[in-house]
Formats: structure tokens, sequence, C-alpha cells
């Protein structure tokens, strides 16, 4: 599925003002349980185009959205971009659709979007709502410590981060890129344009400064995050490449001893993305911890 099909079958909804993309699918129109999927940095929803159809076959709703500053979403110069602000944004647009019960899949960024939902679930009432039943986690930064970021990434921190942002184009993006995936799973060159396309789309390339601070909020809510992973009850499954230079075999190490009863799927060769590097062993394993779930 291109972009722009992806894009053709979405919808828009406000938050602060601002407008983000979103889809769904629904086996079950208005359930109240669903399947919320959240991308990963600098990418966008579209991450999700390889396993949604599969997803969308078994599952009563799925939901995907662009978080505000990625992919179809608003990219304004002056907001303030940040983790708990894009949990926010998930927690209205599943009010918005009637969703009281959610399982999570999540990617990069988006695992630390999990982590912050995780961390308020904990802090809730039974009652209130959204309900957490589940959380997989592909490759990301669960862990400052052991989050290996790429040359850009730390340039992107610094004084120079606005001229690296309007400096950067396709093939240096590219190549930069590439360097995530496996060695065997390396994106074609339709795909990479894909990709470049929904970052620079709005302007979206002169702002990667800005939503790269996520990675401090990481060091400054590494108690918050990592504790609602050690404390939640929440049942959780990690599926990683472990050939990812970014969060791959040592990430899941440092999983095994932190988190109790970790339980980890490796895809053997696979890089950074796996659910477009092997969309078929991401849905494996992803459909058989959804089996042993209660209920």
């Amino acid at each position: 599925m291109t972009p722009a099909a992806w894009k053709q079958s979405g919808r828009v909804h406000l938050h602060r003002g601002q407008e983000f993309f979103y889809r769904e699918q629904a086996r079950e129109p208005g359930a109240s349980s669903a399947l919320l999927l959240i991308h990963g940095f600098p990418t966008s929803s579209w991450d999700w185009h390889k396993v949604w159809d599969a997803l969308a076959a078994k599952l009563p709703r799925v939901i995907a959205a662009d978080m505000m500053g990625f992919g179809f979403s608003s990219k304004p110069a002056d907001y303030s971009y940040s983790i708990l602000d894009q949990a926010t944004l998930f927690e209205g647009l599943l009010e918005h659709l009637g969703v009281s019960r959610i399982h999570i899949l999540a990617h990069d960024y988006g695992d630390t979007v999990a982590q912050e939902l995780l961390a308020r679930h904990l802090e809730r009432s039974a009652s209130a709502r959204p309900q957490i039943a589940s959380c997989v986690l592909l490759n990301g930064g669960l862990f400052p410590e052991t989050h290996r970021a790429r040359t850009v990434q730390k340039l992107l921190l610094t004084p120079l981060g606005p001229l690296l942002s309007r400096l950067m184009n396709r093939r240096s993006f590219e190549r930069s890129f590439a360097a995530v995936f496996g060695a065997g799973t390396q994106p074609s060159a339709e795909e990479l344009a894909q990709f470049w396309e929904l970052i620079r789309h709005d302007g979206g390339d002169r702002i990667l400064y800005k939503l790269i601070r996520y990675m401090p909020e990481r060091i400054e809510h590494r108690e918050r995050w990592v504790g609602a992973l050690q404390k939640t009850r929440v049942p959780l499954r990690v599926i990683n490449g472990p050939a990812d230079p970014v969060s791959g075999a040592h990430m899941v190490a440092r999983y095994r001893e932190l988190v109790p009863h970790p339980d980890v799927v490796s895809l053997p060769g696979i890089g950074h993305y796996p659910q477009t590097e092997d969309p078929a062993g991401v849905l494996k394993a992803f459909f058989e911890f959804h089996a042993r779930l209660p209920g």
C-alpha cells in the first residue's frame, strides 16, 4: 500500500487545535476494545502497512495515528513536541472513538509513548479509561543507557540541529536510514523514497531537531518509564530484531536484567524495523502472544 493510498483511507482529528491523521479499520464497528498501533521516529503510521490487513482481519478494531509532527499530521514550528503530549493525543483519540480497552503494538519512539501510557495506567483506578489489556513492544529505546543513537540523531540535539534539519536531503537520509536495517532485509529504493516522502511532507524534515528531544526526555523520566515496565501487571512481550545497531540484542539483554518474567522473541537477522523487514515473523509472534491472553 502506497502512502497516498494509506492517507486516502484515513481521517483527521484535532489535538490542541492541530490536525492529526489517523486510520481505523473495524471488523466489529463500535467495539469498545481495539488494537492501538504506535509508530516510531522519524517515520509514521504507514510503518504498519505490511501487517495492517492481517491484524484487521482478526481483531475487532485496529487504530493507528501519525503523532504530532509526523507523517500526514500537522507539523507546526512553534509546537512543544513531547512524549507526554503524544500519549495525551492517543487518549483523546480513543475517547473520541469510544474505545475503553486497548491492546498496544508499538515501535521505537512509540515504545516510549507506550511506557508513558503504562505509567498512567498504573496510577489510575480500575474504572478509569483506557484500560490496557496487553502491550507488545518492537525495537525501541526502553532504557536510555542502552540506546545507541545514530550520529545524525546526536547532532540534531546540538545547536547545529536546526541547520542540519534544513541541510538533510534524500541521499543522506537514505544512507543513515538503511544502516539500521538487517543486512539481508534492506529497504528497496522505492520504500526509501516513500519513507522520505512522508518525513518531508508539510515540512517535517525542518522540525526533526524538535522531534528528537524525546532522547533527553527518556533520561529525565527514566525511573517513571522503566518503572512502568517493572511494576505493570499488563502482559508484556518484546519482539526484537537483534541485528539493530540502535536497540537490538544489547537492549534485550538489559530488558532481561531489569524486567520480571521477560517474554522476548528475537527475529534472527532482522534490524530496527521488524514490521517492515519481517512482517510474517512479527505477526506470528504477536498472535502467539495474544492467543495466551485471558479472554
